[in-house]
């Protein structure tokens, strides 16, 4: 091969690699490992993308015993109480429930409201950052997979000076005599692993497990591959978000494809079962009512 036709062919070898090492390129997928943790939950895609345009598709599901709620069905509107802040209410006794699921967007210079009498608050952050006070202004920073817990009647405020998505749980608090809870907060990597066995899933607990907290929030991880042994039938109530990965979820008869962003709501005694799919973790959290008597 001639030199100046050597030259001109490793000068466009070169340009192709150049290219391929932007934004646009070929080689521009490990930016995705640059994405901040749960960036899925507030910017999910739809597979295959044809359908991301289809006119009057939907994934959500709303059945007596359970529903799945999907991204492009979100419905924003203000949160009564709260400042420059848009809510998606996603789980709510309309449907079956005994307690609430919402996200919250809150923007620039934003605050919260406080919850009804009686009404318990969890929150967990899903991006950005947000500062929950006491009545005090005393207050702790909690950026994302933090998490706070605010007893009924709890004064307090979260507020953030930017960008910011938590999702909310809320429930009336049942009371037991001589026994009450506590204000805390706390993040997902400090919390211990948990025995799970006859089971392959790593667990985390986010709330004491003691007698006062009446629900709990678990932070579940499934390899790909990995699934649920136990087909659960129970009395108690669930509400999930899918934080990573994706999989196929039972609900009844009926058997789901699920994605990082996707709101489950399990009424009792509906039969569920998941296995994780794709090539990466699966994470999600699930609220479980504990420690009453069912009566």
């Amino acid at each position: 091969m001639q030199t100046p036709q050597l030259v001109l062919l490793l000068s466009v070898a070169l340009s192709f690699v150049k290219l391929g090492m932007t934004d646009g390129g070929f080689c521009s997928a490990p930016s995705i490992l640059d994405r901040p943790m749960y960036w899925k939950v507030t910017k999910p895609t739809l597979s295959p993308s044809h359908l991301q345009d289809l006119p009057g598709f939907t994934r959500s599901v709303y059945k007596r015993d359970h529903a799945l709620i999907t991204h492009e069905s979100h419905v924003f509107s203000p949160l009564p109480e709260w400042t420059n802040t848009l809510g998606a209410y996603l789980i709510t006794p309309a449907m079956g429930s005994h307690f609430v699921m919402y996200l919250a967007n809150m923007q620039e210079n934003s605050k919260s409201g406080l919850p009804p009498h009686d009404v318990e608050r969890f929150i967990f952050v899903v991006e950005g950052t947000v500062t929950v006070a006491n009545a005090s202004g005393f207050g702790s920073k909690l950026g994302v997979d933090s998490y706070a817990y605010l007893p009924p009647n709890y004064e307090h405020s979260l507020m953030s000076d930017g960008s910011a998505t938590l999702i909310v749980l809320e429930r009336r608090y049942a009371f037991l005599e001589n026994h009450n809870t506590e204000h805390f907060v706390g993040s997902t990597d400090k919390q211990p692993l948990l025995e799970t066995p006859g089971e392959v899933f790593q667990l985390r607990k986010l709330l004491p497990t003691s007698m006062p907290y009446d629900f709990n929030i678990h932070i579940m991880d499934f390899q790909p591959g990995e699934f649920l042994n136990v087909k659960e039938v129970h009395y108690n109530q669930h509400g999930l978000l899918l934080l990573e990965g994706q999989g196929i979820y039972r609900l009844g008869d009926s058997w789901y494809p699920v994605q990082a962003g996707d709101v489950i709501w399990m009424a009792p005694f509906v039969p569920q079962w998941y296995a994780a799919l794709g090539k990466t973790r699966s994470r999600y959290m699930i609220y479980k009512d504990v420690n009453r008597n069912p009566l």
